[in-house]
C-alpha cells in the first residue's frame, strides 16, 4: 500500500486582519514537513522584513493584469486596495505530488476556490477572542498607520459574516493550542476515503488473498 500517491489538499486559513492566521500559518508550516505554502502575487508595497518569493511575489499593477488576463491565478481579488492573486502552476504540482498546500487568503479567495477546486478544499475561518483584543493585535505589529488599522477595524465586521462558509472554526485564543488544533483537523482531512485513492485496489487485494 502507497500512502504516498494519495493528492494533497489544499488548506485555507481565513480570518479579519490581525486575529492571527499568519502566526497559525508560520508554525504549522514548521511543524508539518508535508505542508507548503501557496505564494501569492501582490501588487502591494513589502512590509518589514518580507522577503520576495517567500512571502509574496510583489509586482506592478501592469503584470497583475496582464496574469488576470491570460488566467494565471487561481484565485484573485482585490483587498484594501492593492491586488493579490494565486498562481496556478505551482499549486497544481504540489498537489499532485502528494503535496498540502496551505493558503492565507481571505473569503473572497476562499469562494473562488470552492468553485473551481471544492474536493481538494479544506477551509478554516480563525477568530479573535474579542475586538479588544483584535485592536491590540493589530497595533501591537506597528506595521500600518493609523488610518490602515481604522480601515482594517471598520472592515472586521463584514469579515466576520462570512464565518458560516467555512469547515471548520476556531477562536484564536492561544497560538499553539490553535496550531493543535489545525494540525488534527489536516490528520482527519487526509484520512478521508475519497482522499485515499490506493484504498481500493488495497482493499481487492486483502479480499482476494488465500
Amino acid at each position: 500500500m502507497n500512502q504516498q500517491s494519495s493528492r494533497g489538499v489544499m488548506l485555507v486559513l481565513s480570518s479579519p486582519s490581525g486575529a492571527g492566521k499568519t502566526s497559525i500559518t508560520k508554525e504549522l508550516l514548521k511543524q508539518e514537513k508535508n505542508l507548503v505554502t501557496s505564494v501569492s502575487t501582490t501588487t502591494r508595497a513589502p512590509r518589514v522584513g518580507e522577503v520576495e518569493g517567500q512571502d509574496y511575489y510583489f509586482i506592478s499593477p501592469e503584470i497583475y493584469h496582464q496574469m488576470l488576463e491570460r488566467e494565471e491565478f487561481l484565485e484573485h481579488a482585490k483587498v484594501y486596495g492593492n491586488f493579490y492573486g494565486t498562481p496556478k502552476t505551482p499549486v497544481f504540482e504540489a498537489l499532485s505530488q502528494g503535496k498540502d498546500v496551505i493558503f492565507d487568503i481571505d473569503w473572497q479567495g476562499t469562494q473562488q476556490l470552492a468553485q473551481s477546486a471544492r474536493t481538494d478544499l479544506v477551509t478554516i475561518f480563525i477568530l479573535p477572542p474579542s475586538l479588544e483584543e483584535l485592536e491590540k493585535r493589530l497595533r501591537s505589529r506597528a506595521q500600518d498607520s493609523e488610518e490602515v488599522i481604522q480601515n482594517r477595524l471598520a472592515s472586521a465586521s463584514y469579515d466576520l459574516s462570512h464565518w458560516a462558509e467555512y469547515d471548520y472554526v476556531i477562536i484564536n485564543e492561544n497560538l499553539d493550542y490553535s496550531v493543535e488544533c489545525i494540525r488534527f483537523i489536516l490528520k482527519s482531512e487526509k484520512l478521508k476515503r475519497v482522499r485515499q485513492p490506493y484504498l481500493h485496489s488495497f482493499v481487492n487485494t486483502l479480499r482476494n488473498a488465500k
